[in-house]
């Protein structure tokens, strides 16, 4: 099993197990979808960016996974050949990996709502108030925390310093901006996720992630890309720009 598909079953695990946190509690029958859905999209947000992590490595490193070997996701290696002028990889890569996140991010969020879905109608006093607004944060928390995940994912090296980044640099801000709560509404990724999984998707709320998602989305990731870029440029593989198919 590779170490992908032990990450998302990981992460999936954690969902369940959230539901279960919830249902086990002081008012089991009460539970409503919007407090299982803040549980469980918490809970999987902890660890999806580590797939985001291993999704960049396999893209900054194909040359270094050769035939016989695997690469992070535990696909089999295949050699990279060379590229003349006017055969640049550019964007391609970078924007096949950020969609291959955000799909698997996207799963995963779903796979979420489904488990709630299920929780509340078994649940016999469950209840749906703002479950839509739940459903669209569930989405947006784990697209965010994945982006968090590809963004370290192309910046630092090795896996476990990236994977480690992920939760210690966006916690580490919530924890340092405790005494200013309104700041961090606007900066950290945690405090944007109880926001949206509230399911009371205000204007304010809206803004809030959009911020967010700059900072420690499109930021990290364009950083990284950067980084990526030079970096294949600099082994040979080309630049980007001109006669980029």
């Amino acid at each position: 099993m590779t170490r992908m598909r032990v990450l998302v079953g990981l992460t999936l695990f954690l969902g369940v197990l959230g539901i279960v946190g919830v249902l086990a509690g002081d008012d089991p029958a009460g539970a409503t979808f919007v407090e299982l859905s803040e549980s469980v999209q918490l809970l999987m947000s902890a660890t999806l960016p580590f797939t985001g992590v291993l999704l960049a490595r396999d893209l900054k490193r194909p040359a270094d996974h050769g035939p016989g070997q695997e690469t992070p996701d535990g696909r089999p290696g295949q050699r990279t050949p060379d590229r003349g002028p006017g055969q640049a990889p550019g964007y391609r890569p970078l924007v096949t990996l950020w969609l291959t996140a955000v799909v698997l991010a996207v799963g995963v969020a779903v796979f979420g709502v489904v488990a709630c879905v299920v929780a509340v109608v078994v649940s016999p006093a469950g209840g749906w108030s703002h479950a839509g607004g739940g459903v669209v944060g569930g989405v947006l928390v784990q697209v965010t925390a994945q982006l968090v995940g590809t963004g370290l994912g192309l910046l630092l090296r090795p896996v476990v310093v990236a994977c480690a980044a992920t939760v210690v640099l966006p916690l580490g801000v919530w924890l340092v901006l405790g005494a200013l709560p309104a700041v961090r509404e606007w900066t950290t990724p945690y405090a944007a996720a109880l926001n949206l999984l509230s399911g009371e998707l205000t204007v304010l709320r809206w803004a809030q992630w959009a911020v967010v998602v700059l900072i420690w989305g499109v930021a990290l990731n364009a950083l990284g890309a950067v980084r990526f870029l030079r970096g294949r440029a600099a082994a040979g593989h080309g630049s980007p720009g001109v006669g980029d198919p």
